[in-house]
């Protein structure tokens, strides 16, 4: 059990209750979708470089096999998630910050569901923490939480800080997701083992798992999968947002404080969502590659929402339709949670790995009352989970005074929306951070292409000037060489005249 008692040390104050409406999609029990006839799959599905394809048009593809392969080293393979032809790479439209179209592999899907030969280990635990890592990375696996960060790259992080905690995130705090909730409940024994495999892979001494007490029988069903283990403690968490935020669930599972430049490595903690677990577990135990994952689809336009397990790539429209379609007008599409998921103009995206929802909202489901000036209330303060002072930095946006926002703390900002959720004026706080942020970034940008710029002309003039003095040089030397040559030259005709006269006086 939660020990209260600390809760009330901590003074957990920060946060928000707004309305959870996850009964739309957490009554039913999980629907496999029937293959679609095309899907599209993007190549920028994690943070980092995009994968590169490794497949040409009109090949033909096996279900789990690579199609592109990683670039850099916080990047993730892309794999086919089912049989078929490649019809076509180029850009497609896909859920991305950008709203441009990214680099995508179309495949026909034939039905076959012909795997691709799998290998996977005989017995995962037998393996070296970096063989578990490498074979993770092979599969393209990446947080499933949300972040899309490479899950390899966190478990050599691990290793290499020597990780005493691993915490497996299954709060799922956003409103209306309820996809891991149902995966918790369905597949408990499969999350734990993903759950073991990463505390073998990272070095960790114990596990612990946070869920919300908005969902009992999850809690109940991790409980008795992880009953064999002595190491794995489960926590009941406060319905709270946003408590699914790392820095937060660490704080309260452990009382540690993530330093504000650092990492949750860096307090000895490791943290990976439950839906990465059981990645991983399909993985290291089946050799299967990350080809799939489940999506709530909800909202009041939704006329049968549920959550389903959908490949990749398959259209976002798809999932509505299998969900009984929408019963009208959509107000707002989101992909992700309404608070901080992706505003969507259209359902013609494909599901990514980073898919948790698809969301066709209608106009109840939305605020409408428009901003007014701040009253200087103090609830977003009180509100923020990073104990930031939002409405003082929204005053320096709006007046261009960008660095003194980010002396108050506006690279710490989850961006999580909670600020504007409590807003008695209606101020959208969070839209003029990400603004921010967006300016700060492109600005960082242009100082680089500056830079970058500066740099080239140094090197251009560096490269005329040594160019000019080679010349200069190089045009002395041939001077000096024809003067040589002229005065050898004329010493010889002397020399010969000499020896001439010399000739004819002796005669």
């Amino acid at each position: 059990m939660l020990n209260r008692d600390w809760l009330t040390r901590l003074r957990l104050r920060w946060g928000v209750h707004p309305l959870g409406r996850k009964e739309q999609g957490n009554r039913e029990g999980i629907l496999t979708l029937p293959l679609p006839s095309r899907l599209h799959v993007p190549m920028l599905q994690h943070t980092g470089q995009p994968a590169k394809p490794r497949v040409t048009v009109g090949q033909r593809v096996r279900k789990g096999e690579m199609i592109a392969a990683r670039q850099g080293n916080i990047s993730a393979p892309v794999h086919a998630p089912t049989s078929g032809t490649v019809i076509a790479i180029g850009d497609y439209p896909a859920p991305h910050p950008s709203g441009l179209p990214v680099l995508t592999v179309s495949i026909d899907c034939d039905g076959l569901e012909e795997w691709v030969d799998l290998d996977p280990p005989s017995d995962p635990f037998a393996l070296a923490p970096e063989a578990l890592a490498a074979k993770v990375a092979e599969a393209g696996i990446v947080g499933l939480g949300g972040a899309t960060f490479p899950s390899a790259v966190k478990m050599a992080l691990g290793l290499r800080t020597q990780v005493r905690t691993l915490l497996v995130n299954g709060s799922e705090c956003e409103p209306y997701l309820s996809c891991d909730d149902r995966l918790m409940r369905e597949r408990a024994a499969a999350i734990v083992d993903g759950m073991n495999l990463i505390r073998h892979a990272v070095g960790a001494e114990t596990i612990l798992c946070g869920i919300e007490d908005n969902k009992p029988e999850a809690l109940a069903a991790m409980r008795e999968a992880a009953a064999p283990f002595p190491h794995i403690a489960l926590r009941r968490l406060p319905t709270r947002y946003p408590m699914g935020s790392d820095r937060q669930l660490i704080q309260v599972l452990t009382g540690r404080e993530v330093p504000s430049d650092g990492r949750s490595a860096d307090v000895g903690v490791l943290v990976h969502n439950v839906a990465t677990c059981y990645a991983v577990h399909e993985a290291l135990r089946y050799g299967r590659p990350l080809i799939s994952r489940i999506v709530t689809v909800a909202g009041g336009a939704v006329r049968a929402p549920r959550n389903v397990e959908a490949l990749i790539g398959t259209p976002a429209r798809y999932l509505v339709e299998q969900c009984g379609g929408l019963s009208g007008e959509s107000a707002r599409l989101v992909m992700g949670g309404p608070m901080m998921g992706l505003e969507l103009a259209s359902l013609d995206v494909p599901v990514i790995k980073g898919s948790s929802g698809i969301l066709a909202l209608d106009a109840s489901e939305l605020p409408s009352a428009t901003p007014s000036p701040c009253i200087r209330c103090g609830q977003c303060v009180t509100a923020c989970p990073m104990n930031l002072m939002p409405f003082e930095m929204s005053a320096r946006i709006r007046t261009g005074a960008l660095d003194e926002a980010v002396g108050m703390g506006l690279k710490d900002c989850l961006t999580c929306g909670a600020c504007s959720y409590v807003c008695p004026a209606h101020i959208p706080l969070s839209h003029y951070f990400n603004y921010a942020r967006g300016e700060l970034t492109r600005r960082e940008r242009n100082t680089l292409r500056q830079e970058s710029i500066r740099k080239l002309v140094a090197e251009r003039s560096e490269r005329l000037e040594r160019d000019a003095r080679e010349k200069a040089e190089a045009a002395a030397r041939r001077k000096a060489e024809r003067e040589r040559a002229k005065a050898e030259a004329d010493a010889a005709r002397a020399a010969k005249a000499a020896a001439k006269a010399a000739e004819e006086s002796s005669a």
